[in-house]
């Protein structure tokens, strides 16, 4: 033990040092629970402890809503890669590209409670008008919005979009840290995974017509493992309609 912590020599090393075979001094630092030499700190000797990741949460829906935009490939008329193979797919697809969509979504902090549309740019009146309609969604379900997090996009620091937060606190996540908006992150991880190429689609009009059905499944159907495996319409008491057709309809658009 004099000899690995002060001096931070490996088990052979002292193996060598003190004439012991190497298999007996892995034993005694065993034994004594000592780290690996890489889990120490170089200066000091001490054990270095990664800090667990902080997870935050607010204690009522409406305290905090992430707002975000995701891009995303259209799909060319008679399918990409998925459908017609990487080769063929590629082909399709410079013959008849069609740029992108834009995802706006607006994603309850304590509810997980998510109002998305589909959208054609990500202008500053875009971002706006989409606010706007996400808040008329979360004031029908109940739930006051105090404050709401986005990103450093020109759209979110246009007077536009300031003007369609009125008195909502205007919050912003730290330059090169997505995790600090990470409920929208994570949303945007499912919605990949569990919609947008989960399936086969030949054209993009026919994914995105699958959308409201998704989206309705994920406020309303799918458990989260991150609020203890309830869905997010569990978590918004003053939730109304939660089983009905105007959720359905409600929850996303397909603007061209």
């Amino acid at each position: 033990m004099a000899l690995r912590f002060p001096r931070r020599w490996g088990p052979h090393r002292i193996a060598y040092h003190l004439r012991l075979h190497r298999s007996t001094v892995g034993r005694v630092l065993a034994r004594y629970r000592m780290p690996l030499l890489t889990h120490l700190d170089q200066a000091t000797g001490l054990p270095v402890r990664k800090p667990k990741p902080v997870r935050y949460e607010v204690d009522r829906p409406g305290r905090l809503v992430h707002v975000d935009i995701k891009k995303q490939g259209r799909i060319p008329n008679g399918g990409g890669h998925r459908m017609l193979g990487r080769q063929a797919g590629n082909r399709n697809n410079k013959k008849r590209g069609r740029g992108y969509a834009f995802l706006h979504h607006a994603v309850d902090d304590h509810s997980r409670l998510a109002y998305s549309e589909i959208l054609a740019d990500e202008r500053k009146e875009t971002a706006a008008a989409f606010w706007r309609r996400a808040n008329a969604f979360f004031q029908q379900a109940g739930i006051a919005v105090t404050a709401v997090m986005t990103d450093n996009g020109s759209c979110y620091r246009s007077r536009d979009f300031a003007a369609a937060l009125g008195d909502i606190q205007h919050r912003w996540t730290k330059p090169y840290r997505p995790q600090t908006n990470g409920k929208v992150e994570r949303f945007n991880r499912t919605l990949a995974a569990e919609w947008a190429y989960a399936a086969t689609y030949a054209s993009d009009e026919a994914r995105a017509a699958t959308y409201n059905a998704w989206l309705h499944h994920y406020n309303h159907h799918r458990p989260h493992t991150g609020i203890g495996g309830q869905t997010p319409s569990a978590r918004v008491p003053n939730l109304t309609g939660k089983n009905t057709g105007w959720h359905l309809s409600r929850c996303v658009r397909f603007r061209k």
